[in-house]
């Protein structure tokens, strides 16, 4: 069982439960594509089997967000399972805060927050947070694509945020505190988009349990090349057959790939069989997903 699983995750679960369910699911190695925290919800890609190679190749840039932002005051986690660290007094006007969102889109220089999945010394920000050792995050870069003021609610705001990878909503609702002088946090997130990823055919952990005891869990995943069609597509002879089967580098032009750059999809047989790159005028796989038929 090889592919991928477009994954609502629901609130309350980490990550690696998500995965953990999903390996339980299918008896296959898993993994994921970008951690979303516990307490939110919503896409979780999840690669299953011979699937989990292709993290560094298919494209999962792009990301939206459904999130609440509160002004009820700021918490040392950014979001509302964290200890309030300075008290609210009301909420931004509508016009202040839009015109606050809309200078946010772009660029910019983002501190990820000390209780967060990154690593020093091998060990999660989190747990040392959580240990009283004090974190200080470098500020990185990140993409904002959009911010759209969806609704107003009694604490705050609804926004949709369309941003690049590494970027953490909660730091960006944060900042928007910040920027208004008004302490604020996040408290509400739903993941709509990873990638090609779209909660509109996404399933539920139900769904996909319902479907493993009705025998067509396969069904509800997809092909292995559904995230890669970004990358070119070449068809092999099956006169190679033997040589890519066994993961042998072909010249550039006998697979009519001269002049191609980077990572390109290599089929057998209108099978994906691995992720080539040209070097040096030779067609040279980085991942083979197909076994060796006889």
């Amino acid at each position: 069982m090889n592919g991928f699983i477009d994954l609502i995750k629901p609130p309350g679960m980490s990550s690696g439960g998500a995965v953990a369910f999903a390996k339980w699911l299918t008896g296959e190695k898993v993994g994921h594509a970008g951690t979303l925290d516990p307490e939110a919800s919503g896409v979780l890609p999840i690669m299953v089997g011979r699937a989990t190679r292709l993290l560094n190749f298919f494209s999962e840039k792009e990301k939206t967000y459904i999130a609440e932002i509160a002004f009820t005051g700021a918490t040392d986690t950014q979001d509302a399972q964290g200890q309030i660290t300075e008290e609210g007094k009301g909420k931004p006007d509508r016009e202040s805060f839009l015109r606050v969102i809309h200078s946010m889109v772009g660029e910019i220089d983002q501190c990820p927050p000390a209780y967060s999945a990154l690593k020093r010394g091998g060990t999660p920000l989190y747990k040392l947070a959580r240990q009283g050792v004090e974190i200080k995050t470098e500020a990185r870069k990140t993409m904002i694509y959009a911010i759209d003021l969806l609704d107003e609610t009694e604490e705050g705001y609804l926004i949709r945020v369309q941003c690049g990878g590494g970027t953490y909503i909660r730091t960006l609702c944060h900042d928007i505190g910040k920027k208004l002088g008004m302490p604020a946090h996040m408290k509400f997130l739903l993941r709509t988009q990873v990638g090609m990823f779209m909660i509109e055919q996404a399933v539920t952990m139900e769904e996909l349990e319902e479907a493993k005891q009705n025998g067509t869990l396969e069904s509800k995943m997809l092909p292995m090349d559904a995230p890669l069609e970004h990358l070119p597509r070449i068809d092999v002879d099956v006169k190679y057959e033997k040589q890519v089967r066994n993961g042998v580098a072909l010249p550039a032009k006998w697979l009519g790939a001269e002049g191609i750059e980077g990572p390109v999809r290599i089929y057998l047989k209108n099978e994906l069989l691995g992720i080539a790159r040209n070097v040096d005028g030779n067609m040279k796989f980085h991942v083979i997903l197909q076994s060796q038929e006889q």
